[in-house]
């Protein structure tokens, strides 16, 4: 099965009302912004879009709202982890039976599978429910405690699961990244998952990228891309660093979802305010957030 896909891809933020309900009014918004900002897809439900605290019902409205206001503009990639199976199987039939474009899972984390067998057994019971949609693996050890080798992963799991096209790869370790990129001839695509580190996945052959700030900043993820591919390296740099200066700003005032928030409330994108057990931020938040970007010149070089 064939799911090649490139270019930027925000990890969506979910809408909420001040009480911590769903918003899913604001949905069309989103994408709305998104389409225009030059992205290649969507993906719903993952860490960004608070999934591990969203209910099950909760998990499916989303979807279902992305799907809908995305179609015919935007594939959409339902993130249907969960600490229990079953659950994640029925969502991933939910995403297929929506229109979802693909199916991504990250591993149960309290029972944690500790070993690539018994990850490749739970990942393939969720992907033999959706056989006729791809399914990428979502790897994130610092928040799953699953640690284990990803081309390990993707050379057995293709063995079992005949839909596995790939992971999302959210760790830094970029040479094992490279690992599974150079699997089998680049068999396998490869999505990156760290934001302040785009230029790194690169250099290695990466060419999909999911990430948070591409929700606010994909212009300037859009301009490394170009300077890397033209071969300006120095320049290629220089945008990244200001994606670096953005990431530390935002991970200065409050916890980071919370303040991607606030900043996509700034530039007309509201989605309200994260859920516990995120922590509220300080009242001040959001003009010292404000302020900090002013003096980064992030409202004149993430448009």
């Amino acid at each position: 099965m064939k799911h090649r896909l490139t270019g930027l891809v925000p990890a969506c933020y979910t809408p909420m009302h001040e009480d911590g309900t769903l918003n899913l009014d604001q949905v069309p918004a989103i994408v709305n912004h998104l389409a225009s900002s030059g992205v290649s897809a969507l993906y719903v439900a993952g860490t960004s879009g608070e999934g591990a605290s969203l209910t099950g019902e909760e998990r499916r409205l989303l979807a279902g709202a992305f799907v809908a206001a995305a179609k015919g503009r935007l594939p959409v990639i339902v993130q249907v982890g969960h600490n229990s199976l079953v659950e994640s199987q029925q969502l991933a039939e939910h995403a297929q039976r929506i229109g979802a474009d693909a199916v991504s899972a990250m591993p149960p984390s309290y029972f944690k599978p500790a070993s690539v067998d018994v990850l490749v057994s739970s990942m393939a019971e969720i992907a033999a429910a959706i056989p006729g949609l791809p399914f990428y693996y979502y790897h994130i050890p610092r928040m799953t405690g699953v640690v284990l080798d990803m081309a390990e992963f993707l050379d057995k799991g293709s063995q079992k699961i005949a839909n596995l096209v790939g992971l999302k790869f959210s760790d830094p370790k970029a040479s094992d990244c490279q690992a599974c990129v150079e699997l089998e001839g680049g068999r396998f695509t490869v999505l990156w998952g760290l934001d302040e580190m785009l230029l790194s996945a690169l250099a290695v052959g990466v060419r999909g990228l999911i990430g948070s700030t591409y929700n606010i900043a994909a212009p300037l993820y859009l301009r490394i891309i170009k300077a890397f591919e033209a071969g300006d390296r120095e320049e290629a740099r220089r945008l990244q660093f200001l994606s670096v200066q953005m990431i530390r700003t935002l991970n200065r005032h409050a916890p980071f979802h919370c303040s991607m928030k606030i900043v996509l409330k700034m530039i007309g994108v509201d989605c309200g305010p994260c859920r516990l057990p995120l922590e509220r931020p300080h009242p001040e938040a959001p003009a010292r957030i404000r302020k900090d970007l002013e003096a980064i010149g992030f409202f004149q070089w993430s448009r």
